[in-house]
């Protein structure tokens, strides 16, 4: 994969994942916990869903300061090497995983 065809990815990527996060925060809205029209099991799932969805938020976010490095190590000559050893990183890694920033030597290790 060149540099233009994971940069095309990655930018794509990132439009996506940022489209995700901003309609979960135009639509994300505080617990009501009114216990005259909830039940308690009722409360303990709505809190469990609330969770759930500020977790995979803060996933999201995560993602998208990979993707930032991703593109910055494009721009700087350095995407598709090893942060750790500087090996040149398998092709069928970057395609699965753009982000990818260490060899699979220096994962196990």
């Amino acid at each position: 994969m060149s540099d233009a065809e994971a940069k095309k990815q990655l930018l794509t990527l990132k439009a996506d994942i940022q489209q995700q996060e901003d309609d979960f925060q135009k639509d994300n809205k505080p617990l009501e916990l009114d216990q005259a029209r909830l039940g308690r099991l009722s409360r303990m799932d709505a809190m469990q869903v609330q969770q759930m969805a500020l977790e995979t938020s803060r996933r999201r976010v995560l993602q998208l300061s990979k993707i930032h490095g991703a593109l910055q190590r494009i721009e700087s000559g350095d995407y598709g090497f090893c942060f750790i050893c500087g090996e040149e990183l398998d092709k069928n890694r970057l395609v699965i995983d753009p982000t990818v920033t260490r060899c699979m030597s220096c994962v196990d290790s």
